[in-house]
C-alpha cells in the first residue's frame, strides 16, 4: 500500500522552504497516486527534486519562479503551492482549483484571507488565486476554518522563521493526527 501523496507535499514544501533535504517515502516516481505530480510542479517553481521508485527528496533549489500553474491534476497538493508562492520572484496565479470552493471550507476564499494576514496581496476568481511574493512577513494567527489542509499549509510558513499562530491546530487529526509532531521532528533533525 502507497503511502498517501497529497499529504506528502507538506513535507516536500518543508524540504524547499527549509533547506532540505526532506525525503517521503511509500510513494515516488512509480507512483500510481496523480498528486506525485505535485513534485514536478514544486520542481518548475525551482526546487531541487529527485526521484527514486518509491521515494522523492525535496530541498532548496534557485528562488521560486512563480507565474501560472495548472493545478487541475493536483487540487489537494496544490494548496502548498500557494505558500511557496509568497517567496516566489513574481507573482504566482493557481487556477483549476475550482473544486476548492466545495471543501471543507471555500479554500480559496479561505486562503485568501489568511495569507493577507502575513502581509499578501491576493486576488482571487471562481478558478483561481494570485498571490504576490512578500518582501517582509507580519506575524499572524491563522483560522483553519476546521480544515486539516489550511493548518498544515500555513505551518509551513513558520520554517521560514515567520511567528505563526494555529487556531485549532487538532483539526489535522482528520487525516494526519501525527502531522505537527512529524513536522517538529523534521527541524529538530
Amino acid at each position: 500500500i502507497e503511502g498517501d501523496a497529497s499529504a506528502a507535499a507538506y513535507f516536500l514544501v518543508a524540504g524547499a522552504i527549509g533547506g532540505g533535504p526532506v525525503r517521503v517515502t511509500g510513494a515516488g516516481r512509480d507512483s500510481i497516486q496523480g498528486d506525485v505530480a505535485f513534485a514536478d510542479a514544486l520542481a518548475e517553481q525551482g526546487a531541487t527534486i529527485s526521484f527514486g521508485p518509491d521515494w522523492i527528496e525535496a530541498r532548496r533549489g534557485k528562488r521560486f519562479i512563480g507565474g501560472t500553474i495548472d493545478c487541475l491534476a493536483i487540487p489537494d497538493a496544490a494548496m502548498t503551492l500557494a505558500i511557496t508562492a509568497l517567496f516566489a520572484a513574481q507573482p504566482t496565479t493557481l487556477t483549476g482549483i475550482a473544486s476548492w470552493r466545495v471543501k471543507e471550507t471555500d479554500r480559496i476564499a479561505a486562503m485568501a484571507t489568511e495569507l493577507s494576514k502575513l502581509g499578501a496581496q491576493v486576488e482571487h476568481g471562481e478558478d483561481w488565486l494570485r498571490i504576490s511574493p512578500l518582501k517582509q512577513f507580519q506575524p499572524a494567527v491563522v483560522e483553519t476554518y476546521d480544515d486539516h489542509r489550511i493548518a498544515m499549509c500555513f505551518a509551513l510558513v513558520a520554517l521560514a522563521g515567520v511567528p505563526v499562530t494555529i487556531n485549532d491546530p487538532g483539526c489535522v487529526r482528520k487525516t494526519f493526527p501525527t502531522f505537527f509532531s512529524r513536522l517538529e521532528h523534521l527541524t529538530r533533525d
